[in-house]
């Protein structure tokens, strides 16, 4: 079924990745999710011996996810690059790391059913933020964040998803999937 939305944009501070821990803080709400891009990199090769096509192989690359939202809070902003807030200000500081994170969001299909997805462990970039004057008509300015996303340590998944319309599809898993952070 077509994808037609995108809702309840949410990510998660990773706090333990290693082989045998995975943890993530409680999700906080990313409101205003404009778009959801994710690109997947991938190499595929092929040997050829005896005069044809003998074996293939293909291996995952890079992971690139670009978000757009209507508004990023600061909270929001200082907690997905690693900077500080004190009495309402926020410092960007060159020292600052982006911690790992997860993302989660809700895509709608044409047929009414939702999809759940989560991206498990991935580091966003300092924006460009851009301010326009207003004219004779409005231009609205949304926030748009590039992240790398790579695989977990402990298990190597990077994206778990769930379709309400999948075979198998436990209804109650669903109703939770997007709660918490999959860490199986």
């Amino acid at each position: 079924m077509s994808k037609i939305g995108v809702s309840g944009a949410r990510y998660a501070i990773q706090t333990v990745d290693t082989g045998s821990t995975l943890t993530y803080s409680a999700p906080v709400l990313l409101p205003g999710i404009v778009e959801v891009d994710v690109k997947t990199a991938k190499d595929q090769a092929t040997l050829y011996a005896d005069n044809g096509p003998f074996d293939s192989a293909s291996a995952l690359g890079d992971i690139s996810v670009d978000i757009e939202v209507a508004d990023l809070s600061l909270e929001a902003y200082a907690a997905l690059l690693g900077h500080t807030i004190t009495a309402g200000v926020m410092t960007s500081n060159a020292n600052d790391t982006a911690p790992y994170v997860a993302l989660g969001f809700v895509g709608q299909k044409a047929n009414g059913k939702n999809r759940w997805v989560w991206l498990l462990k991935g580091q966003f970039a300092e924006p460009d933020d851009t301010f326009k004057t207003k004219a004779d008509k409005i231009d609205f300015q949304t926030m748009k964040l590039t992240g790398a996303f790579i695989i977990t340590t402990k298990n190597g998944n990077w994206k778990k998803t769930t379709d309400e319309d999948a075979v198998g599809y436990v209804a109650a898993s669903g109703a939770t999937f997007i709660a918490t952070v999959p860490t199986t």
